[in-house]
Order: structure tokens, then sequence, then C-alpha cells
């Protein structure tokens, strides 16, 4: 299997694991399937650095394991593992329509990124799409979802897209850079996951519909 084709069938993959971490119903189920992403997103890391040429993906690479494999869906599994809020779980839309909305998403990107006209990308195109898709699957799972702790995860999916974007696109960036980037996830969700413990000890609830209250 050549370089390419590896890369591409992984992007393919990523897209599965974001609608499996949308709809899982359990939050420690989602953090263990963001993990299995991410664990996926650093193969393509590595075998981008392979393509190019580009040391600068390898030490990405472990930076990236080291955050959204490990310690990423760790602190989401322990923050979120004593949360639970039946009543918020679905959204705006249900399964079903979500899973088409993400496939047309993919395909629109797909259209989206033919102009596209870089020599490096010609055989990487789809992974191009993946990644703008990925990054508006992201969106789509915080404005569709209601409970808090789903727009948490959508926040983490659009950053999978963009770092796959990034590594496309910027693979030569000096390493501090890239690892900067690669760990700003940490603090996020750490804080995102704060907020989300002290609203549910607050107010009882994860559902979004309902922080109307804290209004005034």
């Amino acid at each position: 299997m050549t370089g390419t084709l590896l890369v591409n069938n992984l992007a393919g993959l990523m897209i599965v694991t974001s609608m499996l971490v949308i709809a899982a119903k359990k939050p420690t189920l989602s953090a263990g399937l963001y993990a299995l992403q991410s664990l996926v997103l650093v193969g393509i890391f590595i075998t981008l650095a392979n393509m190019f040429g580009a040391h600068e993906l390898y030490l990405w690479s472990i930076s990236a394991f080291v955050t959204k494999v490990v310690l990423v869906p760790l602190i989401m599994y322990r923050a979120f593992c004593k949360l639970a809020d039946p009543k918020a779980d679905g959204g705006v839309v249900g399964t079903a329509a979500l899973f088409m909305i993400a496939a047309a998403i993919v395909l629109v990107s797909y259209f989206a990124v033919q102009p596209v006209q870089l020599p490096m990308l010609t055989e990487l195109k789809p992974v191009l799409a993946v990644s703008l898709g990925h990054f508006l699957i992201g969106l789509l799972c915080i404005v569709s979802q209601r409970n808090i702790l789903k727009q948490v995860f959508g926040y983490c999916l659009m950053e999978n897209g963009a770092h796959l974007t990034l590594a496309l696109l910027a693979h030569g960036a000096p390493e501090l850079v890239e690892i900067g980037i690669a760990t700003d996830a940490i603090f996020a969700v750490i804080i995102m996951a704060l907020m989300a413990r002290r609203i549910y000890r607050t107010m009882n609830t994860l559902d979004v519909q309902k922080l109307i209250s804290l209004k005034g």
C-alpha cells in the first residue's frame, strides 16, 4: 500500500470515528473513541512525515500522541464519568439526519477543495477535503447537540480537523509552533470540563437549552 493510499484511508477512518464520537451515548465511550481517532491522526502525521521527508512532523506526532491520545481523553474520562443527564441527550436533528448532513458536508468539502492547486497535494485532495469536512462536522456537533459534553467533543473534533489541515499545508513549520498547537487542546479541554462540572453541580443539568435561567 502506498503512502498516499494509506493516508487517504486513514482520513476516511477519521470521519467514521467522528460520527461514532457524536453517536455514543456515554461520554466516557466518546472519550475512548476520540482517543482512537487521535491515534489515527498520529498515524497520518507519521505517514506524511515519511512522504514529505518532514522531520518536524515526527516531533508533532509525539506531542499529538501524548496530548490527544493520552492526556485529553484521560482528562475528559475523569471529568465526565460522573456526569449524566439523559434528558439532555439528542439534538435538534436525529442521529440518522445528522449522519446524512455529515455525508453531505464531506461531499461539499470534496468539491470545495478541487480548485486548490498545490503540487504536493495533487494526490491528497481527499485528505484535504476530509480535514475541512472534519472541522465542519465538529461545528455541526456543537450547534446541533443539546448536551454540553457533546459540545466539548465537537470542539475536539474541530481541532483534529484543523490539525490535519495544518499537517498538510504547513508541515514544515518550526517544531515549537507545532508542539504549541498540539498542546493547546489540553488547556481548552480543562477549562471546558471545569465549566461543565460547575454547571452540572449548580443547575443539575447538562442541557444547554435550560441555561437560559443563567441570564441576569
